[in-house]
């Protein structure tokens, strides 16, 4: 039998090398079982569009790979060499060159066979060999979790992609091939891939504009995650099938009949739904599957971008359509670069019927995104839009890892710009912005430049001045506010949304405020330490031991991790304390600290933004007080009596510490008060005079109507020392004529 490629190599081929170590024998493989992936059939889908040489190229990746795989078996019993074959021909179907189908089919010969990349490169060359290195795992490092040995290898697959697309692209068809082929795994396997695969995968997919791997890998996680429900929708969406086919056959030939009576040329067909997209609907909106009405809807693929337009007015002739329902994706396309205008239409017997209109080209684009004219070259002046879109997310990444300290934080900002939905702002020059929905202004401010971002003060909207944390809506002009002298706040991170814009704030954080946060993160060891009578000056051994282990290069860094709250120190004392308890040497070589010495962590006020005080109550000495952990915050110090901070201490006391005012404060502290007076002349006048002649600054002043007892609020931000200052400025307000009531508002 003549097969375009070698057949796989059996034990008794002469070619064939010793078998790996981890290879398990198997018997020989005659033919491959039904629903394997053909080298046939493979071979068929490159001749189209692969030259001669490429080809010859392919079949030597090809022998290689077989041959590195001899022995190897998948769990479900087939041969292994099955698998990267069936990977090579999904990227056949996107038109991949050879160097990223060669990858393709050598995708796993580093990570499970222990081939070195330098034989790849003599091989096949420096790109394939990159690519292949990109798609393998980091399995010679030690890593103190599943989860940071995940974050790690997802970290170097997008660094990689950023260098060149293919290598996600390569890394789809595997993932979308294991997801297809994932039955025979365990239940709890299962739903760890299908997890991660929904996590990080199909946003992926989602914002390269690979919508029909978004579609599937969508359906087949959900049917891994939520194996009855899928089952249970799949057969309620069989038997209204039959249902419904009549509606849909008289939408079809309605349209076609409308659309060739204006003189139109147009492709229409059905489409349904997918079973997630039903589901999400379902349980975003509370609503049981006979309420989802939109299961199907409806393409109309146009020559041109005005007939587009065309063929909207003669569908709005036709079926009246739904107020608020119209999206016109051509003029401001998605931020993957999509193109349609969607429209959803009352149709017969008053269903809601979801119409999408665009060219082949939008078409083309809206199946295959990236991949239908993809990108691996930079600086090339003849990128498409979509090219240069993805070339800027990508360049963001390289950016955000600049910024960013370890693996798990690189992939939380990746994940939070890969959420599908977007919005759309423009600059006041017209341009359009994408962010993320419920991205910020100071989101838009980072998007622009992280310079910008640093030294923003205000923001207009709309021509209105808004606070920083406004979100953002559809439409919006955002103009920003900057000031060479501001710099970025530890409470920015508590609500931007991008992961641009985190990063660049928390690389800030580190970096300026580098010896307040260790000096902060030392005190805070040293007292989670003396709780476990361990004393504050570790042995060498200790901290040798301790550095390899935690992934810090110092005790500086690690002493800073901790004050800007991305270590617990009660974990990292623990960590210690475990390590010394491993080693007799080690216990002995400190001396117990007895729990009497123990001292709070002292508050001066003056830290910086090591150390905050809590907007919620706003502590002031002689306040009794407590601190709170929170992660790139540091520590926030609230009053005892904080009803907020009193709810989070009862689901994380872990996070809590004790802590005391300084004897020496040589600044004023914010305190709100609130007054009930008579709205009578020249009240407020007389109040502000009193605040003013009893040494207190005023920030911040507001009025509103107290209906239940027909008097006014005043409500006052005042500067204050402590609360002595505090009770003589309450004693004096409540002298003057028209202030019937004045007390501190606690939260």
């Amino acid at each position: 039998m003549n097969l375009p490629f070698p057949e796989p190599t059996h034990p008794g081929n002469p070619t064939t090398r010793a078998k790996r170590p981890d290879s398990r024998p198997q018997d020989p493989v005659e033919a491959p079982a039904p629903g394997v992936a053909s080298v046939t059939q493979l071979i068929n889908k490159l001749s189209d569009y692969l030259t001669p040489a490429e080809l010859k190229k392919v079949k030597e990746a090809y022998r290689f790979s077989d041959e590195m795989h001899l022995g190897q078996v998948r769990k479900s019993g087939e041969p292994y060499i099955s698998h990267p074959i069936a990977v090579a021909e999904i990227c056949a179907d996107w038109k991949l060159d050879a160097q990223a189908i060669m990858a393709a089919l050598l995708h796993d010969v580093i990570e499970d066979q222990d081939v070195k990349k330098d034989e790849l490169i003599e091989r096949f060359g420096a790109q394939v060999a990159n690519l292949v290195d990109g798609l393998s795992k980091l399995e010679k490092i030690e890593f103190q979790s599943l989860v940071e040995a995940q974050a790690e290898n997802f970290r170097k697959m997008l660094l990689a992609m950023a260098s060149d697309v293919r290598v996600i692209l390569i890394k789809l068809a595997d993932r979308l091939h294991n997801m297809r082929t994932l039955g025979v795994m365990t239940a709890a396997k299962k739903r760890r891939i299908a997890g991660e695969t929904m996590e990080v995968y199909v946003p992926i997919a989602h914002r390269l504009g690979l919508n029909n791997i978004y579609r599937e890998l969508q359906d087949l996680s959900f049917s891994h995650l939520y194996p009855l429900r899928y089952r249970t929708l799949s057969k309620a969406i069989k038997a209204a099938r039959g249902n419904r086919r009549e509606v849909v056959k008289k939408i079809l030939e309605a349209v076609k009949a409308q659309l060739a009576a204006a003189g139109l040329q147009a492709e229409v067909y059905g489409r349904e739904k997918t079973l997630y997209g039903i589901y999400k609907k379902m349980r975003n909106k509370h609503l049981s599957f006979s309420q989802v009405l939109d299961v199907y809807g409806f393409r109309v693929v146009m020559d041109t971008v005005p007939s587009c337009y065309v063929a909207l007015g003669t569908l709005h002739a036709l079926y009246k359509p739904m107020p608020g329902k119209f999206k016109d994706y051509i003029a401001i396309r998605k931020i993957n670069g999509y193109q349609s205008l969607h429209t959803t239409l009352i149709g017969p017997y008053g269903t809601p019927v979801e119409f999408q209109i665009r060219t082949q080209e939008m078409h083309r684009t809206a199946e295959s995104g990236v991949a239908a004219h993809w990108l691996y070259k930079t600086g090339d002046s003849n990128m498409s839009d979509l090219q240069q879109r993805t070339h800027a997310w990508l360049q963001s990444l390289l950016d955000i890892q600049q910024q960013t300290g370890d693996s798990a934080e690189f992939l939380e900002h990746v994940k939070v710009d890969l959420f599908p939905d977007s919005v759309y702002v423009f600059t006041p020059k017209s341009k359009i912005i994408a962010l993320p929905r419920g991205a910020t202004a100071l989101d838009f401010a980072y998007s622009i430049h992280t310079g910008i971002g640093d030294h923003t003060v205000a923001v207009k909207i709309n021509n209105e001045e808004q606070p920083l944390r406004t979100e953002l809506h559809n439409g919006d002009i955002v103009e920003i506010v900057t000031d060479p002298e501001s710099r970025p706040s530890p409470t920015w991170l508590s609500f931007v949304r991008t992961g641009k814009a985190r990063s660049a704030i928390r690389h800030y954080l580190r970096t300026v405020n580098l010896n307040e946060s260790v000096d902060l993160g030392q005190e805070l060891l040293a007292q989670a330490l003396a709780l476990r009578n361990i004393k504050a000056e570790l042995a060498p051994a200790t901290i040798e031991k301790l550095l390899a282990e935690s992934s810090a290069k110092s005790m500086e860094e690690l002493y800073a991790d901790i004050g800007i709250g991305k270590r617990m120190p009660a974990l990292v004392a623990r960590h210690i304390f475990g390590l010394m308890e491993g080693d007799p040497d080690l216990t002995m070589s400190t001396q117990p600290m007895p729990a009497s010495d123990i001292a709070p962590v002292t508050i001066y006020g003056s830290e910086g933004v090591a150390v905050q005080l809590a907007p919620c109550c706003l502590p002031i000495p002689g306040d009794a007080i407590i601190g709170q952990l929170r992660r790139d915050q540091g520590l926030i110090v609230h009053t005892c009596e904080c009803l907020p901070a009193k709810r989070v201490r009862a689901k994380e006391p872990d996070r809590w510490i004790a802590v005391q005012w300084g004897t020496e404060l040589n600044r004023r502290f914010d305190c709100r008060i609130r007054l009930l007076i008579n709205n009578e002349k020249g009240i407020l006048a007389r109040v502000a005079a009193e605040i003013g002649e009893s040494d207190a600054n005023i920030t911040y002043v507001g009025m509103d109507e107290d209906d239940e007892h027909m008097m006014t609020q005043l409500r006052f931000t005042i500067q204050i020392q402590d609360r002595v200052h505090l009770a003589q400025l309450i004693r004096n307000l409540r002298r003057v004529a028209g202030v019937n009531r004045v007390e501190r508002e606690r939260s």
